[in-house]
């Protein structure tokens, strides 16, 4: 498995222990050379919102991968975590119905998370 698989896995992992909601994993690398996936959440308050953001800080820090740069941790209404190879986005629902990511990078391909096993 390579790296960046690896880091999406986790990071889809830990979002889904703090009970994110509607996770969706973009394959952005055919596309981009900001990072080769996107993976994009929300939760339902700030506190979920930053305890979403904590996991997967706290999953991919164990195994060595240090965010290169966390956006918006303290409004919570949408914080971006960005490790080089995978960029997390995790949004109010209101925040991610407004921002729509997934319709402006369409041209990347959503995958499931069995496929980055």
């Amino acid at each position: 498995m390579d790296e960046s698989k690896k880091m999406a896995l986790m990071a889809v992992e830990a979002l889904e222990d703090k009970k994110g909601k509607d996770i969706t994993i973009l394959d952005i690398s055919e596309i981009s050379v900001l990072a080769d996936y996107f993976i994009i959440a929300n939760g339902l308050n700030r506190n979920q919102i930053q305890a979403m953001s904590d996991s997967v800080e706290d999953a991919l820090g164990r195994e060595g991968y240090l965010p290169k740069q966390i956006e918006g941790y303290q409004s919570a209404g949408w914080i971006l975590l960005d490790f080089k190879d995978i960029i997390v986005h995790i949004f109010s629902s209101e925040d991610r119905a407004f921002y729509d990511l997934e319709r402006v990078w369409r041209d990347g391909k959503e995958i499931s998370k069995e496929d980055l096993m």
